[in-house]
C-alpha cells in the first residue's frame, strides 16, 4: 500500500489572515482551531477526503529561507484569465521568479508572500 497527502503544513504569522485568502480560493471551510492560534482549513467533507487539507501553523517569526514547497491550483469552473482576476482581487499579488513571459501559468504570492502558480487547465472540482 502507498501513502498519500492528508494535509500539507504551511507557517505563518496570520492563519486567520491566510485560512480566509485559501479557503476563499480553494473552497474550502475552517475545520479547527488550536489554542496557538493555528487552523486547519480543508473541504466540507473534513480530513481524509480525496483532498488534503491545509494547516496554518502560526509561526511568530517566517521560517529561514525560501520554501521549497509551493501549491498549484487549477480553474474549475472559468476560464484562466477570470480566475486570475478572482485571486487577485482576494488578495493575492503577481511575483516575478524569473518568468519569460511565454509560460501556462501565472505565478503570484498570497497575503503573506507564500508563491503559488494558478496553471491554465481546467479540472473537474470533484
Amino acid at each position: 500500500m502507498a501513502c498519500r497527502i492528508g494535509e500539507l503544513v504551511l507557517g505563518c504569522r496570520e492563519p486567520e489572515v491566510l485560512a480566509r485568502f485559501w479557503c476563499e480560493v480553494l473552497d474550502f471551510v475552517v475545520l479547527g482551531r488550536e489554542d496557538d492560534g493555528s487552523m486547519e482549513i480543508g473541504p466540507r467533507e473534513g480530513f481524509g477526503g480525496p483532498q488534503p487539507t491545509l494547516f496554518l501553523s502560526r509561526r511568530d517569526e517566517p521560517e529561514q529561507g525560501k520554501s521549497r514547497l509551493h501549491i498549484d491550483v487549477n480553474p474549475t469552473d472559468r476560464d484562466q484569465d477570470a480566475e486570475l482576476e478572482r485571486l487577485l482581487a482576494l488578495g493575492a499579488r503577481r511575483a516575478e521568479i524569473g518568468q519569460t513571459g511565454d509560460e501556462q501559468w501565472h505565478v503570484l504570492a498570497d497575503p503573506e508572500g507564500n508563491e503559488f502558480c494558478l496553471l491554465k487547465g481546467r479540472i473537474d472540482p470533484v
